[in-house]
């Protein structure tokens, strides 16, 4: 029995996500061709000298011709732009997706392009690394992990089921929310952890009276953990910032009053709320551990995996 859920899939931009895609769908057999672009003529002989995508174009508008589905995994800045380039020639029946990590301003920018007889998913995979570019990209990246789809009013639930059976085809455990939902959710999981993490790391970066010798030999204490978080492409999360602007304020507002809480706790000497508070948030840990969401086994930055 075939595992094909797409004749031909198109890929426009080829760094992490869309590489990983590529090599996940090769390895389950979900697509009969999958073609690929990127703006950059070198990131295009990148892929071609590795094996990336069956057809490398040099045109976003070839690699979309007679493609079932289109993924728009471009930085959410550049995705209006990307769709309103190649909407003429999308064949009647498609259906575009994308793996941007905001929904509403996505939608907002994608769907006035969507031409007539088009169908358009968006979806977010909760997947990555601090890696990018085509060669950082490997088939296992989806395998356990949370792939959202976010289906705009009217879609054709025939068009959602099939995107929905390759991410799970991909590995990813899939889920359906609304935009804003989504969008408040990832303020949460996502958007803020890494302004925190960029914070901490600028904050390290201006204390000069720690050398940088010490920061990087003694950065086991969980400094590490924020320069991973930190070395995320730049471009991806300045436009994740200006573009969920709304949600990711609300929470750094949250997050400030929970730090000026814990501030006075330290300076007051109240170990209790301080031991309280950390015995509630030690419990999230484990439920993402229980949830299957990561592992509790020690790796201390050096695990092999990309």
């Amino acid at each position: 029995m075939s595992t094909q859920v797409y004749e031909r899939v198109a890929l426009i931009g080829l760094g992490l996500i869309a590489s990983s895609m590529f090599w996940a769908m090769k390895r389950a057999g979900l697509a009969g061709e999958v073609t690929g672009y990127a703006r950059s003529s070198e990131t295009r002989d990148t892929a071609r000298r590795i094996g990336l995508c069956d057809r490398v174009c040099d045109t976003a508008r070839e690699a979309v011709a007679d493609a079932d589905l289109v993924v728009l995994c471009v930085p959410v800045g550049a995705m209006g732009p990307v769709m309103e380039e190649i909407a003429p020639v999308l064949k009647p029946g498609a259906t575009v997706s994308d793996v941007g990590s905001v929904k509403r301003h996505v939608i907002d920018a994608v769907q006035p392009h969507i031409p007539e007889g088009v169908h358009f998913v968006p979806a977010h995979p909760l997947a990555g690394t601090e890696h990018s570019g085509p060669e950082s990209g490997f088939a296992e990246l989806f395998d356990n992990r949370w792939s959202l789809l976010v289906p705009v009013e009217g879609t054709d639930p025939e068009a959602t089921a099939r995107l929905r059976a390759l991410w799970e085809g991909m590995g990813a455990n899939v889920d359906e929310m609304d935009a804003d939902h989504h969008d408040l959710v990832l303020a949460v999981t996502s958007h803020t952890p890494h302004l925190i993490a960029y914070t901490m790391v600028g904050v390290a970066d201006d204390l000069r009276r720690v050398t940088d010798s010490e920061v990087i030999k003694y950065s086991a204490a969980g400094f590490r953990d924020f320069t991973r978080i930190a070395a995320s492409d730049p471009t991806m999360w300045r436009d994740v910032f200006l573009t969920n602007k709304d949600a990711t304020l609300e929470i750094l507002g949250r997050f400030t009053e929970e730090l000026f809480a814990l501030q006075r706790a330290i300076r007051t000497g109240d170990g209790e709320h301080l031991h309280d508070y950390f015995t509630r948030t030690r419990a999230i840990r484990r439920g993402i551990i229980e949830a299957g969401q990561d592992t509790d086994a020690p790796d201390f930055g050096r695990s092999l995996k990309k």
